[in-house]
């Protein structure tokens, strides 16, 4: 089952209210996105743990063989 940007975007919102948040369709599928997530609760953190959170805001979307999000490239960084 195929995903849109703005619901990804809807389920990061949730986690990060504050961000800073752009979701591209790289492939025009509805499975393949890359993510620019930029919050300041990313300050002192790894880019793992930044990704770890970001993907645990996703809820599961990326779980198993037949996950609604096949693929997504992330940016994580906090405020310049």
């Amino acid at each position: 089952m195929a995903i849109e940007a703005h619901e990804i975007e809807t389920l990061l919102r949730q986690s990060f209210p504050n961000a800073t948040i752009v979701v591209n369709d790289l492939a025009g599928d509805g499975a393949h996105f890359a993510a620019e997530v930029i919050d300041e609760s990313f300050r002192g953190k790894n880019r793992v743990e930044q990704q770890r959170l970001v993907y645990a805001a996703l809820k599961g979307k990326m779980d198993g063989k037949d996950a609604d999000l096949h693929a997504l490239a992330l940016t994580t960084k906090a405020p310049g």
